[in-house]
């Protein structure tokens, strides 16, 4: 018998496993692969030649998290990109982000937006970090009953409003702009230049099968501004090892608290006893019993594959039906003979730009084409890529003198139309996202050595990334918060007794965070002690 039995070892079940079993409990994570980690894994895919398979960088990963799993002493070493974006532009000229350039690469485009810059970083800079305070927060929960059920709802929500009341006129307006709007729209207001607007508002479409100019993207942009690297905020770094670096350093701090880790080990059900869950089913018919189930699949996956729908409140299971997946992504990872050298930044030595996310999408105009044609074609014609080459920071992923690079590729429909299936378009459409790289610096095509392809229908097979999506459900204003993934079922509790989530279904969403799983422990634990 344990005394909680969690189901998927990805990030957040890793980290709710290890506050569960420092509080004394009795913990069992089961994992569908052979190996934990979720989407944040590394493997090898030619050989001599490794990556991050599908999660590819760090920001996101929560402060406190690293400091509670001690993650460095198991591990853990994450630097910083020497340059936080590079763009190549249709002129044949290049943009350049990063701490102490951004100013100045602006101003070359346009002196009013380089005037401006300072004063949109700062407004953003305060709404992060709002959210930031959040993040490690239950959002409230609308729940039925008298007063007292209602009670510490109203507290925490009164508490979230004194935060709210702290922000003047100005800044509330912002907020709401930024909830609201579209990036598109909201980065319009603020600047002039194509440049900036498509450097900030990629961030706007990363994970989003959106137009830069589709409602609700100005928030996904502040998604994912608040996190930070090594104490530094707004800062995206590269673990080395990859991303499984991540994950097995959770591994290694649930082990020494005595997690028992089993992976090849698919459940088939959650066991429902007297109204309350009470374990699971592997696919080898072995149940694990415990009076805690704990999830972090896709909301979907647990309450349509998993949980007998006859336990289920009728309302509950019609909205899960309706939750919403899909990225719009398509991800690469491929081996290279040497470095890749712009035609507008030429040069095969390593240099600060090829250590950056390099961006290949130059303005919010060619952005809205792909996400038009990706919904009219099924894939984008001049696809959005984003590539990162870790290579250059971690000569641990590739024989000396050669590298790895990661492309994360948007916008492709995570169901093709017509009935198409992806099995039949996947190696075409990678030929397309390398040809796009190709473009922008001749030679890339034919360095690459070896190539693996993930398209949505293999990132859910793999995965359990339904539709493709990173981030367990798009973070529409309907799914993010008190909403998700389902407006009184916020609280990591699902409607049946003993079942909990922990997954990036929940608040505060994707990203490789961490925060869902400390947010869910926190909530068992207090249920363990009434």
């Amino acid at each position: 018998m344990t005394d909680a039995v969690i189901i998927g070892g990805g990030h957040n079940g890793l980290v709710c496993a290890y506050y569960l079993a420092s509080a004394g409990l009795r913990v069992t994570v089961l994992e569908r692969r052979g190996v934990v980690g979720g989407a944040a894994v590394t493997e090898e895919f030619h050989p001599g030649f490794r990556n991050s398979v599908a999660a590819y960088t760090v920001s996101l990963l929560n402060p406190k998290v690293i400091r509670d799993l001690d993650l460095p002493r198991h591990g853990l070493k994450v630097v910083e990109r020497r340059m936080s974006n590079f763009l190549p532009l249709e002129d044949g000229g290049h943009f350049c982000v990063g701490p102490g350039r951004t100013k100045a690469e602006v101003a070359r485009f346009s002196a009013k937006d380089a005037a401006r810059l300072d004063a949109y970083g700062e407004r953003l800079d305060i709404v992060a970090d709002l959210l930031r305070d959040l993040v490690l927060e239950t959002p409230p929960n609308v729940v039925e009953g008298g007063w007292l059920s209602a009670l510490p709802e109203l507290i925490k929500a009164g508490k979230i409003g004194n935060r709210m009341r702290g922000l003047d006129l100005t800044m509330r307006r912002e907020l709401l702009e930024i909830f609201t709007k579209s990036a598109g729209d909201y980065l319009d207001g603020w600047f002039e230049s194509a440049p900036i607007k498509a450097a900030l508002g990629f961030d706007g479409v990363v994970g989003a099968y959106a137009s830069p100019y589709t409602p609700g993207t100005a928030y996904v942009l502040l998604h994912h501004c608040f996190g930070e690297v090594n104490g530094k905020k707004g800062v995206w770094g590269h673990a080395i090892g990859g991303m499984g670096a991540i994950t097995q350093a959770m591994a290694r701090a649930c082990a020494e608290k005595g997690v028992a880790i089993h992976v090849d080990a698919a459940v088939t059900e959650v066991i429902v006893e007297k109204g309350r869950a009470a374990g699971a089913v592997l696919s080898d018919g072995t149940t694990i019993r415990a009076p805690i189930v704990v999830s972090n699949l896709n909301p979907k996956l647990l309450f349509e594959r998993l949980v007998d729908p006859a336990v289920l409140p009728d309302d509950f299971r019609r909205r899960i039906g309706g939750w919403r997946n899909g990225s719009g992504t398509f991800r690469m990872n491929v081996a290279l003979s040497e470095l890749p050298s712009f035609s507008c930044l030429p040069g095969r030595t390593v240099a600060d730009h090829h250590t950056a996310g390099i961006i290949m999408a130059p303005n919010l105009a060619y952005m809205d084409r792909a996400f038009l044609d990706a919904r009219t074609h099924g894939w984008s014609k001049a696809p959005i890529v984003e590539m990162l080459i870790p290579s250059t920071l971690d000569d641990s992923l590739a024989p000396a003198g050669q590298h790895v690079a990661s492309l994360f590729c948007q916008h492709v429909a995570p169901e093709l139309p017509n009935g198409a299936s992806w099995d039949d378009h996947r190696d075409e459409v990678a030929d397309l996202m390398i040809a796009t790289v190709d473009k922008a610096a001749p030679g890339f095509a034919a360095s690459v050595l070896g190539r693996q392809i993930m398209s949505p229908l293999d990132l859910e097979r793999t995965f359990g990334l339904l539709g493709g999506d990173i981030f367990h459900g798009q973070l529409g204003l309907d799914q993010i918060f008190s909403a998700r993934p389902v407006l009184g079922n916020a609280d990591y509790r699902a409607p049946l007794p003993g079942l909990y989530m922990c997954g990036s279904g929940t608040h505060p969403g994707g990203g490789v965070t961490g925060a869902p799983g400390h947010n869910a422990a926190r909530e068992i634990l207090r249920d363990r002690k009434r």
